[in-house]
């Protein structure tokens, strides 16, 4: 794979309407120089392709989780009557886009 240049990342800022100024894109630039740096290590790493990936960090970590349990909720009549505008069970907001 070929590693990333300047050129490359201030097109990418681009294609996702970011601008970056100078400085954010060198910083960029070096974070991926960085990532690059430890994914050689990792390669040269033997017999890597046998390694089986880790579903999940903390295979031993057991989680107690509640039961369901159904509640009564708040009527909406209830909860509209705190609402200023109100039209059918909907509360109207003022526009604040053009």
């Amino acid at each position: 794979m070929s590693k990333f240049t300047k050129e490359m990342v201030i097109d990418y800022a681009d294609k996702l309407l970011i601008g970056l100024t100078e400085e954010e894109s060198d910083m960029v630039l070096s974070e991926f120089e960085t990532i690059d740096k430890n994914i050689d290590i990792i390669n040269t790493i033997p017999d890597i392709e046998q390694i089986e990936p880790m579903s999940f960090c903390l295979d031993d970590f057991d989680v107690d989780l509640r039961e369901d349990e159904i509640e009564e909720s708040i009527k909406i009549e209830e909860l509209l009557q705190n609402c200023d505008e109100v039209s059918d069970r909907e509360i109207e907001v003022t526009k604040v886009v053009g």
